[in-house]
Parts: structure tokens; C-alpha cells; sequence
């Protein structure tokens, strides 16, 4: 009988991409949701996260959870309740799992939860981040410690729990890839602020492959930093678009202050930049990225 992975945030972009993935393997997929809704080959549950409400009989049948949900970091300004809703949205969610997974015995074999790269702070300057690299003390690094504490619950349990600490994530389908080659492709692109920050990526495919490699290999667990081995600076991004695309760029810099202007204090997301290393993936697993270097990640995304 196939085995089933319960999947929270399932309908984002990468729930999307894993979905289409995991049943490729010959799993079966359920989702939370809010929403009665139709999906091909894909079970709907209900839940409702305000009224610590979970449709009977979600959890029976599954044999790992993939915690995906949370509101978007970069959807919409810092308010005061958006900031709230950021980390209930990533914090609640799983922590309702949690309380029915402790009230009877269930199956479940692992849970694999999203996490980022935000854990060590917006910007971490030229500093080579690992694993072990300690927490920011900004908005996002907030966001991640809560988030990451909410997922120790499971693991509390002796359920197996891995956190992926993801860097941008390069899809077509959505996320960031879209809103930084607009410009380009409009003949309006430049780097943003210094150009000099870095830029961790990852390919879509490459990140679904390590959730699924999370799931399978029991000897996965904690903490992996999701990101390619080659981080690249935001004028070397920009440019290898641009180029991809055969667009030119003819704009200078647009300059902090303008990104501040238009953005608040989320702007520290495109301000700031990180050097992360892909330390634990690459000393104590046999993982092989099919796309390290941006160039091909990106011809492959836009089907050059």
C-alpha cells in the first residue's frame, strides 16, 4: 500500500511542485486546508487554525507531514498584524498537529518543516553562514526561532523532525524569481542597493528533492541549510537574468534609499543579503544538486 504525506501550505508553490513529485514516486498526498476544494489525486482535509479545528481522520492514514504554511514574509508591508499573522501562520499551524498527534497513537514516520535562511538575520554581510552560525536578532531571525521552537514539539514526540533552512527559491511559478526578472525582461532591471549583497538560491526541483530525501533517509535529522553551494551577489543575479533573457541593463543601482521608501522595513529582504553554506548536506549526505550553478537553474526554469 503507498504511503501517505500529509502536507500543510500544499497549494504554495512548492507544495505544488513537491505534490506533483511525490505522486510521480507513487505516493499518496493529502492536504490541510482551509477550503473545501477539488485537486486531482489529492485528499482534502479541513482545519481551521483559529479554532484549533482538524477534520477527524486527517492524521490516521499518514506516514510523514511536510509543514509548508505560513503567510508570505514578502506578500505585503510590516504592520504591526501582519507581523503577528507571519508568525502565528507558521507557529499555530503545526503546533495544532502536534496536540492531536499526542492525544492518540498515530503512524507518522517524519516531519520535514520549512524553515530560512532569515534564521541568521536579513543581512549577514560577507560572513560564511553555517549551521552552527548563531540567530539575527531582526524581524525575520524572530520569525525563524519561533517558528523552528513550534516544530521542536514533534521531535519531542520521537517523531523524527528535520528543518529546512531555505535560501530564495528559483521557480517561474512564483516566489521571488518573477518579481526580480520583471524589470528585466521590461528593459528596467538593475541591482538593488550595494549590488554587493549576496544572494542564496536554490532550484524548486533541487529543494523538492531534498524534502523527499528528508522524508526517506532516516538519517536526516535536525537542522540542513537548503541552498545551492554557489551563492551569487545581486548584480551577478541580476546580470545572469538579464543575460538569460537576452534583456540589457542600462539603469544604475537604485540606491537603499528608495528601496526604503517603497518598502519599510521589509526592505531589508532585497537590503541585505547572506552567504550561507550548505555545510550539513554536503559533509553527512550523499544529496546531489542537479543545479548548482545559476546559469543552468535558470535556462532550465525559463526553457532556454
Amino acid at each position: 500500500m503507498a504511503e501517505t504525506v500529509l502536507i500543510t501550505g500544499g497549494t504554495g508553490m512548492i507544495g505544488q511542485r513537491l505534490t506533483q513529485l511525490l505522486l510521480a514516486k507513487g505516493y499518496q498526498v493529502a492536504y490541510l486546508s482551509r477550503e473545501q476544494q477539488s485537486i486531482p489525486n489529492v485528499k482534502i482535509y479541513r482545519w481551521n487554525i483559529e479554532k484549533k479545528f482538524l477534520e477527524e481522520g486527517a492524521l490516521r492514514e499518514v506516514d510523514y507531514i511536510v509543514h509548508l504554511a505560513g503567510a508570505g514574509i514578502a506578500d505585503q508591508r510590516w504592520s504591526s498584524k501582519r507581523k503577528q499573522e507571519i508568525i502565528k501562520s507558521r507557529t499555530q499551524s503545526i503546533e495544532l498537529i502536534a496536540r492531536r498527534l499526542q492525544e492518540r497513537p498515530y503512524n507518522v514516520k517524519a516531519c520535514v518543516s520549512a524553515s530560512g535562511i532569515g534564521f541568521y538575520g536579513a543581512d549577514t554581510g560577507d560572513t560564511r553562514v553555517s549551521e552552527q552560525s548563531v540567530s539575527g536578532s531582526d524581524f525575520v531571525a524572530h520569525v525563524t526561532r519561533h517558528w523552528e521552537k513550534s516544530v521542536e514539539l514533534i521531535d519531542t514526540m520521537g517523531i523524527r523532525t528535520v528543518k529546512l533552512r531555505t535560501g530564495i527559491v528559483l521557480s517561474t511559478e512564483g516566489g521571488a524569481l518573477p518579481k526580480m526578472a520583471l524589470p528585466v525582461q521590461w528593459g528596467v532591471g538593475a541591482p538593488l542597493a550595494s549590488g554587493k549583497q549576496w544572494i542564496s538560491w536554490i532550484h524548486i526541483d533541487d529543494l523538492c528533492s531534498l524534502y523527499i530525501e528528508a522524508m526517506e533517509n532516516p538519517q536526516w535529522h535536525g537542522i540542513y541549510n537548503a541552498v545551492a553551494s554557489t551563492p551569487v551577489t545581486n548584480e551577478t543575479f541580476t546580470r545572469q537574468v538579464a543575460e538569460v533573457l537576452h534583456r540589457p541593463l542600462w539603469l544604475p543601482n537604485i540606491p537603499s534609499v528608495v528601496l526604503k521608501t517603497l518598502f519599510g522595513e521589509m526592505s531589508s529582504l532585497v537590503i541585505g543579503g547572506n552567504y550561507v553554506i550548505n555545510q550539513r548536506i554536503k559533509a553527512e549526505t550523499n544529496f546531489i544538486f542537479q543545479f548548482n550553478d545559476l546559469k543552468i537553474a535558470l535556462l532550465n526554469l525559463y526553457g532556454k
